[in-house]
């Protein structure tokens, strides 16, 4: 059977017990320059994610930056929207929503969120070109490692940390820019004129972003990130996946351009190693299918430009499935893809229908519970209540204030509230009801808070108005 070749390729222990080491030393991993078609796609899809994050916190909209997480006044601005903690379930239910879409994705086509969007994985991208721009490709950037140091070298070796530094450091105001306004936070940096709080989130995540991608890299994605410990068990027969033909590329060998080498009992695979030379990981994808493979094609481009170049079919290394090596059919729908794609589609329709019909008016009322009731002067029963109004939207609204639930109750206090964007305010009211028409201990009542100027900003609210028991 032409299945997906699964190895393990565990580094085996110094006592020679044929245990794998917890940790293996890393290895640098010199990653060669290429080009290809699935480069090409990872290259707009990384050159998207980064107008979209170092972009997006400089967008305006209706006087306020689209994005801004304002941590000290409890709003969360997102375009139209604003969010505050009493939200905090659309947030819940946003995560859900996106868990599920990378699990839908992973098991329709493996690990394309690593390959493709994930910000470790572009950035790291982004450093690689860095790489190579000061220091050269893969083969002189080996030399230079090994060479002994030289004004070229340290000049080379300065001026990529230089590039790496800036990067992070852009990354980093641009990150903290969500948090505190972007407009008011870059010429403070300019200026050197930052509050302790940015000063240290800057220089937090600048160090971070340039050990992360500059560093560390693919350990991240080996020792750290989850997801590729949990993904395999997603997978299955008809996931789409990067995967070398054995069948076809077996036995290896190095061979003339024009030479008949299935005559002398070799496959396809000249042996070149450049599918593990243009690795971001540094894997051998021709040892099987290993869970530190981050599906970014690598591989098949390199792998195809020689086939190219040989003569031969391109697709000895491509992404694949199981069942498509085993020379049978793909079923791309299938149970748990369906599954999936159902609880997608009602999550999200609830989550929209939930977002829009969202009514930016937070309602909180609170009776006095010190005492039951009063009896007023003028012989009314009286119950005070505490009327806690938060304006979640983005505009100022003047907001009238009514009650219903018993015959003849009034309302002493202001019935009409100017309550400004984002201001939580703090309004008592108390209510008298005619003892004559209070046949029960207590009713129940409804506040009604309405906008004035948009009465489609309406809110109700019921609470109890309690009366003497009569005997």
């Amino acid at each position: 059977m032409n299945q997906i070749p699964v190895k393990d390729v565990t580094p085996k222990s110094k006592n020679g017990d044929g245990s794998g080491d917890l940790y293996a030393k890393r290895e640098h991993i010199y990653v060669k320059y290429y080009k290809g078609f699935f480069k090409n796609l990872r290259t707009i899809s990384g050159i998207i994610m980064l107008i979209m994050f170092y972009g997006f916190s400089w967008i305006q909209w209706d006087g306020h930056q689209a994005i801004l997480f304002d941590l000290p006044s409890r709003q969360f601005h997102i375009f139209a929207f604003t969010f505050w903690p009493q939200d905090f379930m659309l947030l819940s239910w946003l995560l859900i929503i996106l868990a599920f879409t990378l699990f839908f994705v992973t098991v329709f086509a493996g690990r394309l969120w690593c390959g493709y969007a994930c910000p470790q994985f572009v950035w790291t991208w982004f450093f690689i070109w860095a790489e190579r721009v000061t220091e050269g490709d893969r083969n002189q950037r080996m030399r230079l490692d090994k060479a002994g140091w030289s004004l070229e070298k340290i000049a080379r070796k300065t001026a990529k940390h230089t590039v790496w530094i800036i990067i992070a450091a852009a990354s980093a105001i641009a990150f903290v820019g969500y948090f505190t306004p972007i407009r008011e936070l870059v010429p403070s940096v300019l200026s050197w004129d930052l509050g302790p709080w940015e000063s240290w989130w800057i220089g937090f995540l600048t160090v971070a972003t340039y050990a992360n991608a500059g560093w560390m890299r693919e350990q991240v994605c080996i020792y750290m990130c989850p997801y590729a410990r949990f993904q395999s068990v997603m997978f299955d027969a008809d996931t789409l996946v990067i995967s070398y033909d054995e069948q076809r590329g077996e036995n290896r060998g190095k061979r003339k351009k024009n030479a008949d080498y299935k005559a002398e009992g070799l496959g396809d695979c000249i042996d070149c190693g450049n599918c593990v030379h243009v690795c971001p990981v540094g894997i051998d994808i021709r040892n099987g299918l290993q869970y530190e493979c981050v599906a970014c094609g690598a591989c098949v481009d390199a792998c195809d430009d020689i086939m190219d170049r040989m003569g031969y079919e391109r697709g000895l290394v491509r992404y694949t499935t199981e069942h498509a090596l085993e020379g049978g059919e793909t079923h791309i729908l299938r149970p748990r893809l369906i599954a999936y794609f159902v609880a997608l589609c009602v999550m999200f329709i609830t989550f929209s229908y939930t977002l829009y019909s969202r009514v930016p008016l937070e309602v909180d009322i609170i009776r006095d519970r010190g005492q039951l009731y009063v009896q007023a002067s003028n012989g009314m029963i009286e119950n005070v209540y505490t009327l806690k109004l938060a304006n979640k939207s983005q505009v100022d609204h003047r907001f009238n204030i009514d009650v219903s639930g018993i015959d003849g109750i009034t309302m002493a206090g202001e019935r009409e509230v100017l309550i400004r964007s984002g201001e939580l305010l703090v309004h008592p009211i108390s209510l008298q009801a005619d003892p004559r028409f209070l046949e029960r201990p207590n009713y129940d009542i409804t506040f009604k808070v309405q906008a004035i100027d948009d009465p489609s900003i309406l809110v109700s609210e019921e609470n109890r108005f309690i009366s003497p028991v009569k005997r």
